[in-house]
């Protein structure tokens, strides 16, 4: 049975969630939902809004750059800066040669102003990696301590990856979790080391170079990211996180992440992404591959802050075994332009993926961001349930494909996007796309827009808010469907987000 899309108007007296978390986190007061005690005197322009916990920088000291653009010889010689196997280097120039024969994509927000020939596509800082916290560059241990990392590792996970520019600076994991097998380590260790026979054989296999024009740059110029083995039947419990930290101007960061869960195993991964603005172009092309295996489980977590000079063009994908289950939760945040659709493929009976994202786009971001979904085997079920938030003549696209393969016979799918205007000069469109191939499934897509209402504003200034915090409470209720997923301190951190932009709303 296929259900008609269905359009409505969003009843944003429902959408008001209160929420007190009042929690310390990251050096700063995030009382962000507690809105009462905010400080009246607030700014009231975007610009205004000291954004200092994620847009500051630091100099560039007796770091490695290679000069900008892309040739064979920038590739060989970033290849030799990390050590590669030769299989590896034959890789990058493979390709290298792809990249160069495809065409830039046109159908999505325009990156014209994206030129290749200046982007910086290794920047090495100037250390190697430490398991040790105090032997990192104090210039480098400022930036992660101010944005966390170190605290969050002693308080709510399981390991830690800290990146800065592109490569890993910091990488440790707890005792416990590496006696149960798990491995975490970073990328380049796991090319020489006792899994490098593995990483071979998974590495690059669901996003192809033949992909599109970034996963093949991606291929030619990767640096830095991780690499995580769960073994059949454990469970970790406590999060595992790696945060990227791109620092120098008109550079690239192009890290790689190779998760592999095994039978009947559970991991949580969370990934964070920050930089300082510039006044020219910063590019992300990373890339994620996640092989579910038979009955495990997967959660990515990621709350991306990225600066609005830069052009994100990530690619993200998992495979998913019989009765296994992968889940996205994703916050979008930043960046000019995103290209953004984490894939899953559903490979297996019984096999499950759900999609849980909200988008923020403000002036100047054009934020192209969905999912999509392959059911390939019977008996399988995806939801997508996403939230975009515009205002200041910002763009968000929803763009998704749903696929359920002839053979994939009592399969599931709903997809429920709901977006919110702030203003009239935004723009939010719905672009969805399902190819059903089989009359034994069950589809549904639903799509609904609508602004805050008047009555709602008026009835939370009479109770003592201000206008610019009325409206920030109801965008933070709004976005519930990503901060209830996400773990205590991440939820904080992103209301905290939605504050910062919304402050500038009004005036």
């Amino acid at each position: 049975m296929v259900k008609e899309p269905v359009e409505k108007r969003i009843d944003i007296n429902s959408e008001i969630h209160a929420k007190n978390d009042g929690q310390k986190h990251k050096g700063i007061d995030l009382k962000t939902v507690n809105l009462k005690e905010v400080n009246t005197k607030e700014k009231t322009y975007v610009d205004d809004i000291d954004r200092s916990i994620y847009d500051f920088r630091f100099e560039e000291k007796d770091f490695f750059r290679v000069e900008g653009g892309l040739t064979p010889e920038i590739v060989k010689q970033i290849s030799k800066e990390k050590n590669d196997p030769e299989w590896m280097k034959e890789f990058r120039l493979k390709s290298l040669n792809i990249y160069n024969k495809m065409p830039v994509p046109d159908w999505g927000p325009s990156i014209d102003e994206l030129n290749m020939d200046n982007i910086v596509t290794y920047v090495r800082p100037n250390t190697d990696m430490k398991g040790d916290w105090s032997e990192v560059p104090d210039d480098i241990k400022i930036t992660f301590e101010r944005l966390g990392i170190p605290e969050a590792e002693r308080t709510s996970l399981a390991g830690v990856g800290a990146q800065f520019d592109s490569e890993l600076v910091y990488h440790s994991v707890k005792e416990e979790v590496a006696a149960m097998g798990v491995i975490y380590t970073d990328f380049e260790s796991s090319l020489h080391g006792k899994y490098a026979d593995m990483v071979k054989k998974y590495f690059m296999k669901l996003i192809t170079p033949g992909d599109h024009k970034f996963a093949a740059l991606h291929g030619a110029v990767w640096s830095g990211g991780s690499f995580v083995y769960v073994p059949p039947g454990v469970n970790v419990d406590i999060p595992l996180q790696s945060y990227f930290r791109l620092n120098a101007p008109g550079a690239g960061q192009f890290e790689h992440t190779l998760i592999i869960v095994d039978e009947g195993a559970y991991l949580h991964f969370i990934e964070g992404c920050s930089a300082p603005k510039y006044n020219v172009a910063n590019l992300h092309a990373g890339a994620v591959e996640i092989f579910v295996k038979k009955n495990a489980r997967v959660r990515y977590s990621t709350i991306e802050n990225w600066s609005k000079n830069m052009y994100n063009l990530n690619t993200k994908r998992a495979i998913v075994e019989e009765g296994g289950a992968i889940e996205w939760v994703s916050g979008s945040f930043g960046s000019k332009v995103s290209y953004l659709y984490p894939m899953s493929i559903l490979n297996g009976s019984g096999a499950k993926a759900e999609f849980t994202g909200v988008t923020f786009a403000g002036e100047g971001q054009n934020l192209d961001t969905g999912a999509k979904i392959l059911h390939n085997a019977p008996n399988t079920s995806s939801f997508i349930n996403i939230r975009s938030i515009s205002k200041s003549g910002g763009i968000n696209t929803y763009r998704s494909s749903v696929v359920i393969a002839k053979h994939a016979k009592n399969s599931k799918s709903a997809v429920s996007c709901q977006s919110l205007m702030l203003d009239n000069i935004s723009r939010s469109d719905t672009i969805p796309a399902m190819d059903i191939r089989t009359k034994d499934a069950d589809v549904g897509h639903e799509a609904s827009i609508g602004r805050i209402s008047d009555d709602s504003i008026f009835y939370l200034m009479s109770r003592g808010l201000s206008e610019e915090d009325a409206k920030a409470l109801i965008v933070s209720g709004f976005a519930d469907n990503v901060s209830k997923e996400l773990p205590l301190e991440y939820a904080v951190e992103m209301n905290n987000l939605i504050r910062l932009e919304m402050i500038g709303s009004i005036g």
